[in-house]
């Protein structure tokens, strides 16, 4: 009876593989025992081609498998992106006056980027002026130029994102011992001569990179320049 049973259910199995064949060519790891039982068949002196063509295969299918993870993360990082960089820009431009827009800073901006500290740097001839608001890092003339390039001789870039340890204590204060990455915003505000900069600074080392895209946040320095011009014209 046993055996009676037995044979019932390899012939269903036998039908059920005849009418749709696709049921082990989707799976892998059965694909995989098949493959393995047929080697073992030949015997070790026969080399299998269609085998090796197929191990080939499934290794490409891998790769392209995490290609379009990677692919599909970016994607997604980038809308995160996009989504936090529209909420600043609609929040800032509600803003009447410039106080409104500093107090944003430090604030609410700050929260919906997910960074520890954000700066408005500006020069002066005379640093030791006290600073207009919490928000707002007072430095000579030249530090901007000096801060972004490192000392060197390069051009100006619009954005930098990078990793640093310690960051300056002239844009972060006392946070500048635990920044380990910064986005540094150059702007242009018709003073004159005298540079400018929005800061942020991320306790996160991995969250501004050089390799990173610098199209958004270049959208959002040049919606803070032209906010920060208009008020302080």
């Amino acid at each position: 009876m046993k055996q009676t049973t037995m044979r019932v259910e390899e012939q269903d199995w036998r039908d059920r593989i005849l009418t749709d064949p696709e049921m082990i060519l989707d799976d892998r790891d059965l694909m995989r025992a098949l493959i393995a039982a047929n080697e073992r068949a030949m015997g070790s002196n026969i080399v299998d081609l269609r085998g090796i063509a197929m191990e080939r295969l499934e290794a490409r299918l891998d790769r392209l498998e995490d290609t379009h993870r990677a692919v599909i993360a970016a994607a997604y990082e980038n809308l995160a992106g996009t989504n936090q960089v529209n909420r600043c820009v609609l929040l800032l431009l509600e803003c009447d006056t410039f106080g409104e827009i500093l107090d944003l800073l430090d604030g609410q901006l700050r929260d919906i980027l997910r960074v520890a500290r954000i700066r408005l740097v500006l020069e002066a001839d005379d640093p030791s002026a006290p600073a207009p608001h919490p928000s707002v890092a007072v430095v000579p003339r030249g530090f901007v130029q000096d801060y972004v390039a490192h000392g060197r001789d390069m051009p100006a870039r619009i954005v930098t994102l990078r990793q640093c340890h310690p960051a300056a204590p002239e844009i972060f204060d006392e946070a500048a011992d635990w920044i380990r990455s910064e986005a540094l915003l150059r702007l242009d505000l018709g003073t004159g001569g005298l540079g400018g900069m929005l800061a942020f600074g991320s306790e996160d080392p991995h969250q501004f990179r050089a390799n990173q895209g610098t199209e958004l946040t270049a959208f959002l320095c040049g919606v803070f320049e032209r906010l920060a011009r208009r008020h302080l014209a």
